[in-house]
C-alpha cells in the first residue's frame, strides 16, 4: 500500500456556502472543514480524484493523515465522509486535528478471523452474525490500529462475544466500555442456521394438495 494515501494536500477556502461547494464540486475538487485541538475550524478544498483513490483503502479511515495546508503540514483523522447517493462521488468532508501527546477518539474497522475454522460453524451448521462492523477507540495518535481483530474460532453455537472479550492492542481502549458494565456492547454471535419451520412446511403440503385437487 502506498504511504501517498495518506498524505493530502489542501488549499485554504473563503468561498463558502451551499453554491460555492458546488461549483467546487463542478471543478472536480471536495470541500472540506479542519476542526478540533481549541483552534478554530478551517474550511479547505481538496483534489476529488486524489479523495476518491485514497478512500478506496480501508486504512484510510483509521490512519493519522497528513494535509499539506497552504504548505503547512497538520496531522488528522478522517472523522465524516459524505458521498452523493448514487454517483461514485466524495461530496464532504471532516478532519479532526490531533496531537502526539492526546488520546484520540475514532472509529477504527472489526476483521472477523477464523470464522471457518470455528467448529460451531465449520461442524455444526451455525453462522456468524456481526453486530458490529466497527468500534470507537481511544489512544493516542502513535497506537492507532488500522483494525482490530476478533478471532471467531472458539466461539460456540449460541454464544456471543462482546466488547470486554475482545484483544485490544497495548495503549488502546474502548470508549463504550469504559463508560460501564452496562456498555459492554454485543459484538458477535454464533447462531444456529434456521431450518424450514413447522408452519411453513405444513403450508406448503396444503399447498401441493390444493394443487393436486
Amino acid at each position: 500500500m502506498s504511504e501517498g494515501i495518506f498524505t493530502l494536500d489542501a488549499e485554504v477556502r473563503t468561498d463558502l456556502g451551499k453554491g460555492a461547494s458546488r461549483r467546487l464540486r463542478h471543478e472536480d475538487k471536495v470541500p472540506a472543514v479542519l476542526y478540533g485541538l481549541g483552534k478554530e475550524a478551517v474550511s479547505l478544498t481538496l483534489s476529488h480524484n486524489k479523495v476518491f483513490q485514497a478512500q478506496e483503502f480501508e486504512a484510510f479511515y483509521s490512519h493519522v493523515l497528513t494535509l499539506n495546508v497552504d504548505g503547512k503540514k497538520v496531522e488528522a483523522v478522517i472523522k465524516d465522509m459524505q458521498r452523493h447517493p448514487f454517483k461514485p462521488r466524495v461530496t464532504h468532508l471532516d478532519f479532526l486535528r490531533v496531537d502526539a501527546k492526546q488520546a484520540l477518539q475514532t472509529n477504527v474497522p472489526l476483521h472477523f478471523v477464523n470464522e471457518e475454522k470455528a467448529e460451531s460453524i465449520k461442524t455444526h451448521g451455525g453462522h456468524a452474525e456481526h453486530h458490529m462492523v466497527d468500534v470507537e477507540i481511544s489512544c493516542l495518535p502513535a497506537d492507532l490500529p488500522e483494525f482490530i481483530e476478533v478471532d471467531v474460532s472458539n466461539v460456540e453455537l449460541g454464544q456471543t462475544l462482546h466488547l470486554s472479550d475482545i484483544v485490544l492492542p497495548e495503549g488502546v481502549t474502548s470508549v463504550e466500555l469504559a463508560k460501564g458494565e452496562d456498555h459492554d456492547l454485543a459484538v458477535v454471535t454464533v447462531k444456529t442456521a434456521k431450518g424450514p419451520s413447522v408452519e411453513s412446511e405444513e403450508d406448503d403440503a396444503e399447498g401441493e394438495e390444493a394443487a393436486a385437487e
